[in-house]
Formats: structure tokens, C-alpha cells, sequence
């Protein structure tokens, strides 16, 4: 490992431990040529997720689009920044645990909505007209008459 400040390969491990909830391993390292420590993080490189668009183009998976558009849906409402992260972590679960490396985003937006339906009401109604994309009050009521039947 190059020492940051130096750039000298003369670096050593002096401390070992597990991170982000075993996730990734932090080691605190010395350079033997400055003397300065400093701190990397290690992690299992995983294989994109590439998410395919309604319109058929391609993006790799962002996280923060699925965090934003629950945050969104969820904006005055009582749930908390735990509860959303816990969800985009659950979905993310179901995501990249899936064969698939390719996903469209209707199937992300299906996944949000059903975990965003046992978080919020309110939340899962203005995550569905955007999701939906809603272009009337008809639209917009047969959801809500299919979430109250259930």
C-alpha cells in the first residue's frame, strides 16, 4: 500500500479489525519511511447491479435513487432516517441477492413499494402516484381503494 503522504510502498499492517458490522475489515498502517499511520478499509468488490430504465437504457445501481425517492415519499411524515435505511438495506438484500445481475426498474419500484406499504400509508400512496405516474384522480383513487380493501 502507498503511503498517502510520502507515495513510499515501504507501508506495514499494525492494526487489524473488522468494519461496517463485519462487512469490511479496517487496518491502521505505518510507513516505515515517514513514519505516518494511516487507515485503509478492505471490501469484497461485488459485481454491479445494472438497473435497465423504462425507456431500455442501462445505468449501474444507485443506491441513493431508491434512499431519495423513499426519503421523498416519506417527507413530513412520522418514520424515521433508521426505518428508511433499513428498507433501501432490505431491498438491496433481495436485489443483490437475486442471480441476476441485470434488473429493470420496475421491479426495484414493485420491491420499494411493497416494503414502503408496511412503513407508511401516506408514504406508500405518494410513493405510488409518483412510481405509477398517476395522471388523474381516477388513477389515483382505485389505488387507494386497493390499499384500503387489503
Amino acid at each position: 500500500m502507498k503511503c498517502p503522504f510520502c507515495s513510499s510502498d515501504n507501508t506495514r499492517v499494525i492494526d487489524s479489525r473488522p468494519a461496517d458490522e463485519n462487512t469490511s475489515i479496517r487496518r491502521r498502517r505505518v510507513c516505515d519511511s515517514c513514519g505516518k499511520r494511516f487507515t485503509t478499509y478492505e471490501k469484497v468488490e461485488t459485481i454491479p447491479l445494472i438497473v435497465i430504465k423504462k425507456d431500455n437504457t442501462r445505468e449501474q445501481y444507485d443506491r441513493a435513487k431508491i434512499e431519495g425517492g423513499v426519503l421523498r415519499a416519506c417527507h413530513k411524515r412520522p418514520v424515521s432516517v433508521n426505518s428508511v435505511a433499513n428498507l433501501v438495506d432490505e431491498v438491496e438484500t433481495e436485489l443483490f441477492g437475486r442471480e441476476d445481475k441485470e434488473i429493470s426498474s420496475d421491479e426495484i419500484g414493485e420491491l420499494v413499494m411493497d416494503k414502503i406499504k408496511d412503513l407508511d400509508a401516506v408514504a406508500y400512496v405518494r410513493f405510488a402516484s409518483v412510481y405509477r405516474e398517476f395522471k388523474d384522480v381516477n388513477t389515483f383513487m382505485n389505488e387507494l381503494k386497493k390499499m384500503l380493501d387489503k
